[in-house]
């Protein structure tokens, strides 16, 4: 388990040969493609919920605390600033 400032995390590292699928990185919006080692992280409380676990690039996932979260809107939301 990690702490953070959000809270608590389980996180298991995802080795080049274990990655068979592409995953999108919360922490900077690109994809991670197969064969390529990764962070998986979930909150520490849904531990059992598939649906909570996020594939974050290693680096990604240990400068979040660094970085503006990404928002992610819909081709026809409106873009504001």
């Amino acid at each position: 388990m990690q702490r953070w400032r959000d809270g608590d995390w389980q996180v298991r590292l995802i080795s080049g040969g274990a990655s068979v699928k592409t995953y999108r990185c919360p922490g900077c919006d690109q994809e991670i493609r197969p064969g390529v080692a990764h962070v998986v992280a979930w909150p520490a409380q849904g531990w059992g919920d598939l649906t909570d676990r996020r594939h974050w690039h290693s680096g990604c996932w240990r400068a979040r605390d660094r970085r503006a979260p990404i928002v992610q809107r819909g081709r026809s939301a409106p873009r504001h600033g």
